[in-house]
């Protein structure tokens, strides 16, 4: 019996863990390039379309978090060929959104008020009720 079965629970969990930890750093990597950048018009009306691709495709945070974006993707993939999507897909998108208001709390220092916390916290409820 392999430990990639379908409804192993452990294999699963770790699955999605991928999936989420992939993806909040692709987005918090992504977040931070674009913060850094700037605004993408003033770059377009001073340097031209071509100038505000350059300004996004060098810079290394970008494509560092494209990297683990397309990581949580074949993760996803990954994880639905040994995975029931009616688990997979809510439960990662779920952990996802609960994942990136803790990072985007602490890594890119956003304010993140109460309502989005309690939010977080019908999201977990959530997740508990679909891993049953």
């Amino acid at each position: 019996m392999s430990i990639l079965t379908p409804g192993n629970g452990f294999a699963d969990a770790a699955m999605i863990a991928a999936i989420v930890i992939f993806a909040t750093v692709g987005d918090v990597l992504i977040a931070a390039a674009m913060r850094g950048i700037g605004d993408l018009d003033e770059i377009k009306a001073k340097s031209g379309l071509s100038g505000a691709i350059l300004a996004v495709l060098s810079n290394g945070r970008f494509l560092s978090g494209v990297f683990f974006m397309g990581l949580s993707f074949f993760s996803l993939l990954f994880a639905l060929s040994h995975a029931d999507l009616s688990l997979v897909a809510p439960a990662s998108a779920s952990l996802t959104f609960v994942t990136n208001a803790v990072a985007a709390k602490i890594f890119l220092k956003e304010n993140v008020d109460r309502r989005r916390w309690i939010a977080a916290l019908f999201v977990c409820a959530g997740v508990a009720l679909l891993a049953r």
